[in-house]
């Protein structure tokens, strides 16, 4: 699966339009339809949660105009990409969120997710794709 949609361009950080939040929600529907066809119901909730994770940090910290959202399956793994076009943020670490921050744990979350099916995460292309890895099968 590969989907490619427009955001409005704004300075990282700056709020987002509600549409940005429903196009989030189609990307999400559509991934959960597709795993499920193929079989993958099982990590359906996981990869539609760490997707909208992802898709949401592009769409919020990027300062991009276009997202591109892709799933594949890679050596007994599920791949997400999700990739921004800018090529300037790149954490290369989860930051621990403070007790009372309102925002902060979305890659903390991914990096568990992926963690618990001995996956992994990461960027690429100097920060413009974010990626995690769900392995299908025990290792």
């Amino acid at each position: 699966m590969q989907v490619t949609f427009d955001i409005t361009r704004r300075p990282p950080g700056g709020l987002s339009p509600s549409e940005e939040g429903e196009k989030v929600g189609v990307t999400r529907r559509r991934a959960r339809e597709l795993l499920t066809a193929r079989g993958l119901s099982h990590v359906a909730d996981q990869a539609v949660l760490i997707l909208s994770e992802l898709v949401t940090n592009a769409i919020v910290h990027s300062g991009g105009a276009r997202i591109t959202v892709a799933l594949s399956l890679r050596a007994g793994s599920l791949r997400i990409d999700v990739h921004d076009g800018v090529p300037n943020f790149q954490p290369s670490q989860a930051q621990p969120a403070g007790d009372n921050d309102e925002h902060g744990r979305g890659l903390a979350l991914v990096q568990i997710l992926a963690a618990e099916t001995h996956g992994n995460w990461g960027v690429e292309d100097g920060g413009a794709t974010t990626w995690c890895e769900l392995k299908l099968a025990a290792s």
